[in-house]
């Protein structure tokens, strides 16, 4: 990726992982536009990392599962600040550690909505723009249960195998310079994972801000010889 100052659209941005990648990118003078569900988060980092020109807000509300919701978000984001150079879909769900057979339907449907349907609705929103300026990196945030599988969240691990061949198939089709990776970001404390995990396990883990210092670099450097390739960080 070019040097100079990326315009990112993060998902998921309020919280975990979402926030400190916020926090780095706008410390070191980069442009983040997340979105999140929570109103009362998304008017706080409004506050503390926008500019003093309160009509180009840089976080929304989105419900990313939500198509014209994500469309009419990317339509006002490439008014006030362009097309973005680098996506993030980092929004995601896992579902309750359960037997497939007992996990709901409706539980199973939201784990499909959020980690499938939701990056694919943003890249549809987005990707267009980025084709014409002819510059983009589109992540995805994948999974080592995307690459592997364990009992209980057979339902997740669904969900990032699907998007690791998403990602490589839409890495074939998209014209260079773009680019498009599947990113597993490794092990950190979340919230996710101490549910999954527990906490005594959890907090033996690096913790978001940690794992931020480390990953944000490494996603800016991502670059076209790595288009399609499985990345770990």
């Amino acid at each position: 990726m070019a040097s100079g100052v990326e315009r990112i659209v993060l998902t998921g941005a309020t919280q975990g992982l979402g926030f400190e990648m916020t926090n780095w990118f706008q410390a070191h003078g980069h442009i983040v536009l997340g979105c999140g569900r929570n109103q009362e988060k998304i008017e706080q980092m409004n506050t503390r990392f926008c500019t003093s020109d309160r009509n180009k807000k840089q976080f929304s509300v989105v419900n990313v599962t939500d198509n014209a919701s994500v469309k009419k978000w990317a339509v006002d984001v490439s008014r006030k600040f362009g097309p973005p150079t680098l996506v993030i879909n980092n929004a995601g769900l896992t579902n309750h550690r359960a037997n497939l057979w007992e996990v709901p339907a409706e539980e199973f449907d939201r784990v499909v909505d959020v980690n499938i349907k939701g990056p694919v609705n943003i890249i549809r929103s987005f990707l267009p723009e980025m084709v014409a300026a002819k510059r983009g990196v589109i992540v995805n945030f994948s999974s080592g249960w995307g690459r592997s599988v364990a009992a209980g969240v057979a339902p997740y691990c669904c969900t990032k195998w699907g998007i690791e061949g998403l990602s490589k198939a839409l890495a074939l089709e998209l014209p260079s310079p773009l680019v498009c990776v599947p990113v597993d970001p490794g092990m950190i404390n979340t919230a996710m994972t101490q549910g999954i995990f527990g906490d005594s396990t959890a907090h033996q883990l690096r913790s978001p801000s940690d794992w931020a210092a480390e990953a944000c670099p490494f996603l800016l450097s991502i670059s076209r010889s790595q288009n399609g390739q499985s990345l770990t960080i």
